[in-house]
């Protein structure tokens, strides 16, 4: 994450969940930054990507002069001699003079190990007990305690360069400059890499802008060996300011598969899909002895995320505690199934064939499901009050059957076809009886309580019920009243549910989900295809929530109460839930 003001304040390397190298956002005097901004400090600044690509470029306008830093990890080539999976800082002056300061003070697992510092003839050299990276610079640089602080200034049209990468710890006379004609050379490759992985982008519609954004963000989000998307590069970021409500989402959840193969497959990204679906497919090959499988798993695909606080940092605002691992991993959250039996399916008709080996696992899995539908839960929005009846939760063991039953037919597929026709019909039966509150007119988070719960948006996006179903029409008109009526809508921003009738076993309150909002309008939009006005407020609604993201088109998890970001930074599910709601949106408003 770059500030405007030029810092580099989270950066965990050399993976999306390693240690953090630079994570001032967690702690302003511990957690280390990298930072190149004019001198003196607090101009006016603005920021942009290079069009359509990821390149990200702070430009700083002070009365000496304008000049800019661009930063980029490079892309396009396999191999480089000056830099390999590491990144590229340049700063150049673009009119007249002007003076920089560079701060570069690395702070090795969240801050908690040392490091010595060695200056070199190109750069310098950081070494601590697991790690060992080159700031390579065309400059010369200067020591200051543990870190690097250098003031330097340009004329206009002159430019400085700096990488920093890993390296072996035995490498210690390996050269670590990169000159102005590589950085140049990289910087064009990256560009043009990223142009063309955009250019298979089919859509075409009113939205473009911020849907080739959000398909950049997930393709920045993608751990390349495995084709894995985490669910945000940061940990720790609260939903509320100084809250306790503070996750690490540098993880893949099962959860999540659905709506990425959805996202990706739909908009042309066959290749991206592909390699998640293969992703997916290892884990249905690492099913539990009974069938069962993990909500999530590392990027890797490791099963162990185990949870801890670092209380040695005072969290973002002084949101504490600090939390790296994620000890919902072992939650039983019995919608996942349905997820995963969704995106197999979508994958299957809109990518390629499944093989019959995948098959003999998914029949294991459903089997599986079959046997536990009927247990309590901690349900999609991982609870940590004890677990109940969600109503999702049933709704997508639902999905898991039915999407077995269809696959089995499309494909004739062996499989219990008796055995999973009763099943998918008792759930069925069983939504409508116990999740269906008729004194609220809608349905419910789950059996017994009357609270409501956006999850239920979905039903008509996964057909289980028709989007104009007079009960789907009721629960999404108790859904979008505001708090203070009994429902879930804020200024058109949807709430995941009421926090003082569904105690989620935490403490303090959180924004408004930006997930829930895009599924608010694709309910909308789908049930305005015999009512226009509908339709209409789905447009409305949907015009709204873009105007929520940051100066560079990036979603957090939610939204404050002042429009503020909250939660982890960028969220991919809120990123894939804009494609498929612009996608649909734009489906059903015609040209």
């Amino acid at each position: 994450l770059v500030g405007m003001n030029g810092s580099i304040d989270w950066f965990c390397y050399p993976h999306f969940d390693s240690p953090s190298l630079f994570c001032a956002i967690l702690d302003d005097a511990k957690g280390g930054r990298f930072k190149i901004a004019p001198v003196p400090d607090g101009v006016k600044s603005k920021q942009y990507y290079w069009p359509d690509t990821n390149v990200l470029v702070t430009r700083f306008h002070t009365p000496a002069g304008v000049g800019r830093v661009i930063d980029f990890m490079p892309v396009g080539f396999r191999t480089s001699d000056c830099i390999r999976d590491g990144l590229i800082r340049r700063v150049q002056a673009i009119r007249k003079s002007m003076t920089f300061r560079l701060e570069c003070r690395p702070a090795f697992n969240y801050g908690r190990d040392t490091h010595t510092l060695t200056i070199t003839k190109d750069g310098a050299r950081f070494q601590s007990p697991s790690l060992t990276l080159r700031l390579g610079s065309t400059i010369p640089l200067t020591q200051d305690d543990n870190g690097i602080v250098t003031e330097f200034t340009l004329q206009e049209g002159e430019e400085v360069d700096f990488c920093l990468q890993e390296i072996e710890s035995s490498h210690t006379h390996a050269p670590s400059s990169c000159p102005e004609t590589q950085a140049e050379d990289l910087f064009k490759h990256t560009v043009d890499y990223w142009r063309r992985w955009l250019s298979r982008c089919t859509y075409t519609g009113r939205w473009r802008e911020m849907v080739y954004r959000s398909a950049l963000v997930l393709k920045l989000l993608t751990f390349q060996p495995t084709g894995a998307i985490v669910a945000s590069p940061t940990c720790s970021l609260p939903e509320e300011i100084g809250g306790v409500r503070n996750w690490d989402y540098r993880y893949t959840w099962i959860r999540d598969a659905a709506f990425t193969l959805y996202g990706l497959l739909r908009i042309g990204f066959t290749e991206e899909a592909s390699a998640f679906m293969h992703w997916l497919e290892a884990r249905c090959h690492e099913l539990n002895p009974d069938g069962s499988l993990q909500l999530m798993y590392g990027i890797d695909g490791r099963h162990q995320l185990t949870e801890e606080t670092l209380d040695h940092l005072e969290g973002y605002r002084g949101s504490q505690p600090v939390r790296v691992g994620n000890g919902a991993y072992n939650q039983l959250q019995l919608d996942i199934y349905g997820e995963l039996m969704d995106s197999v399916y979508l994958y299957n008709k809109y990518g390629t064939p499944i093989s019959y080996d995948l098959w003999k696992h998914l029949r294991r899995m459903i089997n599986w499901v079959c046997d536990n539908w009927h247990r309590t839960d901690e349900g999609i929005w991982e609870v940590r009050g004890g677990q109940q009846h969600f109503v999702y939760s049933k709704l997508m063991c639902w999905v898991a059957v039915d999407r077995g039953l269809r696959l089995a037919e499309k494909r004739s597929f062996p499989a219990d076809r008796e055995r999973w026709l009763k099943t998918r019909d008792a759930i069925y039966e069983e939504i409508m009886a116990k999740g269906w509150d008729s004194k609220r007119q809608a349905f419910v988070q789950r059996y017994g309580s009357a609270s409501l719960d956006a999850a239920n948006l979905v039903m008509p996006l996964v057909f289980f019920v028709s989007p104009t179903d007079p009960r789907m029409l009721k629960t999404l008109d108790a859904i979008n009243r505001t708090p203070e009526d009994g429902g879930l809508v804020s200024n058109g921003l949807v709430y995941r549910y009421n926090l003082t009738e569904s105690h989620d076993g935490l403490d303090g309150e959180e924004g408004t989900f930006n997930l829930c909002t895009f599924w608010l309008v694709e309910a909308m939009t789908r049930a305005g295809q015999g009512d226009r006005n509908r339709l209409d407020e789905a447009r409305l609604v949907f015009e709204q929530m873009l105007g929520y993201a940051n100066h560079l088109g990036l979603f957090a998890e939610e939204t404050g109460h002042h429009g503020e970001a909250l939660g982890n930074f960028p969220q991919a599910f809120t990123h894939l839930a804009l494609i498929s709601a612009a996608f649909n949106l734009d489906r059903a408003l015609g040209k």
